[in-house]
């Protein structure tokens, strides 16, 4: 089976000659169809390099990047951009939604883009927002939600598309621990249902919610592991049970 992600030999250099840094340092990675993967790595680490990277937002130095069978790793920034609004759904910390926008009209906003018409995207958008639970929410605009909300107008403007992947840079790092719990749920279910989630976060606390946890360090990969512990949340639980009531039935 081809891998959905496979990074070969992968080195990102600034500064090359004397004084060079070397954030990427011959990494190698493979991330499939379907997989829950955090990489984490403190400040320095090269792990906002290697998101960078994973997100097509940069090429590498050397090294090679194949995306759904794709080598990205030498493409012009048009070509980079086609292939993001194609392949990823981005969640940021700072949601970076539109303030005079509703929450349908910004998860919208990226279908517009795509050349979908206007029925299409408003279902697409109206279908990511429920998914999210806030199908009573689609007429605010952001500074009439909580940040946690705003954080799930992201997550459904990061799917409406559905996109292969979804990579989340530090998506609780500006929410409270009951809304970051809450996105975590969210990401869960989104993995649960066979989405692609890369979680990049500094935070071992949020990384241990990831079904496979990617441990980067002075530019290399430091450890590699299934995370054992992984467990389904509350809300997953009982979406399965519902689920299952509904079988039975």
């Amino acid at each position: 089976m081809e891998h959905l992600i496979k990074v070969v030999d992968l080195c990102k250099i600034y500064n090359p000659g004397e004084n060079e840094v070397r954030a990427l340092d011959h990494i190698d990675l493979e991330i499939d169809e379907g997989e829950f993967v955090a990489i984490i790595g403190q400040s320095g680490s090269g792990k906002s390099t290697f998101m960078n990277m994973l997100g097509c937002l940069d090429v590498p130095t050397s090294g090679k990047y194949y995306l759904n069978g794709t080598d990205v790793s030498t493409m012009t920034d048009n070509q980079l951009s086609e292939i993001r609004n194609r392949e990823i759904g981005f969640i940021f910390q700072g949601f970076n939604l539109i303030p005079n926008l509703t929450a349908e009209e910004n998860v919208e906003l990226p279908l517009i883009y795509r050349g979908m018409d206007r029925k299409s995207r408003r279902q697409l958008a109206r279908e990511s927002l429920e998914m999210v639970g806030l199908e009573n929410r689609m007429n605010h605009k952001p500074s009439e939600m909580s940040g946690g909300q705003q954080q799930r107008v992201a997550i459904a403007r990061a799917i409406a598309a559905k996109p292969p992947v979804i990579l989340a840079d530090e998506p609780t790092g500006n929410l409270d621990s009951a809304s970051s719990r809450e996105i975590l749920g969210i990401l869960k279910k989104l993995h649960a249902g066979g989405r692609t989630v890369i979680l990049i976060t500094h935070d071992n606390g949020i990384a241990s919610q990831a079904k496979r946890v990617v441990r980067i360090m002075d530019g290399k990969i430091e450890t590699d592991i299934v995370n054992s512990d992984y467990k389904a949340t509350e809300y997953e639980k009982t979406e399965e049970n519902h689920e299952e009531g509904n079988m039975e039935e």
